[in-house]
């Protein structure tokens, strides 16, 4: 494995771990054997070549900063409705990292209003608007 892979399946598994907190706290100590050795433990039946390409090249390709690709993940979370609510409010948390704005994000979120509905467009919405005003009471 390269470098550049082994980082990255390091970033996903904290990411990995994140959301487990968001989805059930109780989850947070749960014990994951195998995960912890990564591609040998976690995933013995996928090749080296195909983790490394997902998660070693593409998502850290040169090209597109992290807002960027924030940005469009977004946007394809937020046509994928509300099936997509813990990832939606986790992109939304690393887009405000990246230094992206409200209005950047809301105007995302809108523009899939085409291809994911008005439904799927007012979920995503009212998920980034309660984590911006989660944002706000922790920065007070």
């Amino acid at each position: 494995m390269t470098d550049a892979f082994t980082k990255m399946f390091q970033q996903m598994m904290a990411s990995s771990q994140e959301m487990v907190r968001a989805f059930n706290p109780a989850l947070e100590n749960a014990q994951m054997p195998g995960l912890d050795k990564g591609f040998a433990g976690g995933f013995p039946t996928m090749p080296a070549d195909m983790m490394e390409m997902w998660f070693g090249k593409t998502f850290n390709r040169e090209g597109l900063d992290a807002k960027t690709r924030l940005m469009l993940t977004l946007a394809a979370l937020t046509v994928l409705g509300a099936q997509a609510e813990p990832q939606i409010r986790l992109t939304v948390r690393h887009l405000i990292e990246t230094g992206a704005t409200e209005r950047e994000i809301a105007e995302v979120i809108w523009q899939m209003s085409m291809f994911g509905g008005l439904p799927a467009m007012q979920k995503a919405l009212e998920i980034a608007q309660s984590v911006f005003a989660e944002t706000r009471e922790k920065d007070a």
